[in-house]
Parts: C-alpha cells; sequence; structure tokens
C-alpha cells in the first residue's frame, strides 16, 4: 500500500530532525523509520519501471515484437512482461543468460519448443473458444503443426485473419490445392470473394477435410443454396454428394466438373434410354438435331440438379 501524504511528509522530516530533540540512538532510529518509509515509497514506481523482458527486448531493437502490445494479446494480458510471460512462461534462466537459454516456450516451426508445448500455450487461452475444439485429434494436430505455423501473434492484426492473405497461408502446404484454384473453373479464392476457411475449420472438425458442415453437400448449399432441394424430380448423384460431378477447388471443365459434358453423364448413364456410343450421335434418337451435335447432354437436361417441373421426370425442364 502507498503511504499516505502526511505519512510520507512525517517520515521526510525525520531525516532532518535536530539533535537536540532527542538522543543519538533515538535520533538513529528516526532515520532508519524515515529510510524504511522512503523505500516503501518507491515501490511502486520501480514496479512500474522494471520492464524485466523489455530490459533486452527494447523497441528500438525488435519493433517487431512490441506490436503485441496493440493487438489482442496484449490486450488480455497486459503491457510489459507481464504479456510476453504469459505465453513464453517465466523464462528465469533466459532472463538470467540471454540468448544462451531459450525462454520455457519458444514458438515457430524451426526453432520453437515441442509442438505439444507450443499448443498447449496457446490452448491455456483458446481451448473453450468456438471453432476451436476440434483441435486435439484434427488432421493438423496430428501432422505435429503448431499455432505458429500459420498465426502470428505479435502482429496488430494476424495476417491469417485476412481473406486476401490467408488463402496464401494455406496454400503453402496444400501445394495440389493451390494447382487447381488455377485452373480455367475454379472457385474466386484468388479473387478474395472467398476464403478457404468458408468451407474448412483450419482447427479441425468431425468430418473429413475438416469441413464446418456435417456432410459435403450441407458445406456447398451453405452458398449455394438453391440446389438444396427437396425437388419434385430429384437426380440421385445430386442428392447423394455433390463431389460425384463437381470437384471443389477448381478444374479444367466448366462448371468444377470432373469431366467435360458426355463423358460426365455416362460415368452413370452407360445403357438406359441412350446407349454408350461414341459421341458423335449416332445411336441417339433424333441424332441429326442440333442438341446432339452439341454433344452435352445439358443441352436437353438442364435441370440436373432437379427439377420441380411436373413434367420434368427427365430433368428437361
Amino acid at each position: 500500500m502507498v503511504p499516505s501524504a502526511r505519512f510520507i511528509n512525517n517520515a521526510i522530516g525525520l531525516l532532518f530532525v535536530s539533535p537536540a530533540h532527542g538522543s543519538a540512538a533515538m535520533i538513529r532510529k528516526q532515520l532508519q523509520f524515515a529510510i524504511i518509509a522512503l523505500c516503501s515509497l518507491a515501490l511502486p514506481a520501480l514496479a512500474q519501471d522494471e520492464p524485466g523482458c523489455l530490459d533486452c527486448h527494447a523497441q528500438e531493437d525488435s519493433p517487431e515484437l512490441h506490436q503485441v502490445f496493440n493487438s489482442a494479446h496484449g490486450d488480455v494480458n497486459g503491457g510489459g512482461a507481464a504479456a510476453c510471460t504469459a505465453c513464453h512462461g517465466p523464462s528465469e534462466a533466459h532472463d538470467r543468460r540471454g540468448r544462451r537459454v531459450s525462454p520455457d516456450i519458444s514458438f515457430g516451426p524451426k526453432w520453437g519448443s515441442e509442438p505439444a508445448a507450443q499448443n498447449d500455450s496457446c490452448l491455456a487461452c483458446h481451448e473453450s473458444t468456438g471453432g476451436k475444439l476440434a483441435w486435439l485429434g484434427s488432421e493438423h494436430e496430428q501432422e505435429n503443426m503448431v499455432c505458429a505455423d500459420c498465426h502470428d501473434s505479435h502482429t496488430t492484426r494476424d495476417p491469417v485473419m485476412e481473406v486476401e492473405t490467408a488463402q496464401t497461408q494455406c496454400l503453402t502446404c496444400h501445394s495440389r490445392q493451390r494447382a487447381e484454384l488455377n485452373m480455367p473453373s475454379r472457385h474466386p479464392i484468388a479473387e478474395g470473394k472467398t476464403a478457404c476457411t468458408d468451407c474448412h475449420n483450419p482447427h479441425g472438425s468431425t468430418t473429413h477435410a475438416a469441413l464446418h458442415q456435417v456432410t459435403l453437400n450441407e458445406n456447398c448449399y451453405s452458398c449455394h443454396e438453391e440446389k438444396r432441394g427437396p425437388m419434385l424430380w430429384e437426380h440421385e448423384p445430386v442428392t447423394e454428394d455433390c463431389a460425384n460431378c463437381h470437384t471443389p477447388h477448381g478444374s479444367v471443365h466448366d462448371n468444377l466438373l470432373t469431366a467435360r459434358g458426355p463423358a460426365q453423364c455416362q460415368q452413370c448413364h452407360s445403357a438406359a434410354f441412350h446407349p454408350s456410343v461414341p459421341y458423335g450421335g449416332e445411336g441417339l434418337s433424333g441424332s441429326m438435331n442440333a442438341n446432339v451435335a452439341g454433344k452435352n447432354c445439358m443441352n436437353c437436361h438442364s435441370q440436373v440438379h432437379g427439377s420441380n417441373h411436373p413434367s420434368g421426370a427427365r430433368l428437361t425442364r
């Protein structure tokens, strides 16, 4: 507790007491009391001025580290050394010996502590946060990934939280998807109109490929609501799994199809009504009309996702 102003003034006055007012022993005792009182006054100021970690990691030497004090992490943990030790641990040996000894917990994929230690430090605060409950046992966790692989906790605004820059972080590892997203037909992730996290939860989920929704179709319906149904006339491959016909990241075929029109359909429709024949159309009824010449089943069967038309049994309307 900080001494009151009257107490402090009395203590200071004792330093200047005249010998005439008492014996030498009494004056010595009064001086000791005065010194103790002044020290107690100085302690709060010393605590505020004691920078701890900032003794070495000064603003001019480590400007990038000081951004943490303007971030959510700095706000939660307080300023100064308190913000550092909340994540890095007390790190007393590091405090005494500097670079020769690492902090109790170091972050990063190359020089960091063991993945479990790094992630435990983060999960101490983030474990109950929505969307992160499935981290333990997730594909990323099983690959020994750490939070710092994707996140930068020292920045004012973590780049992975921005739509424009988050995809760069994901595609650093997911090279196949990076190639697919440069194909002619693709989701507009490169344009910043959608993001990987619109479909995937990077912290894990109970589904395959860490999808947000329980099934792939439900994931797709989050944006493609008009395809949900139920329809009067349904197309079984559509209701079963969108991936029966579409590839989610990119394709050389229109509409993210896994194959071009006729080949796509004839993976299932190999005999019924139209027999499987070369794409010249010789075996199809009305083989020389314009629709058949276009060599695309959807020229006639345009409602491939289902139809509510009373005469839409063949998905033609």
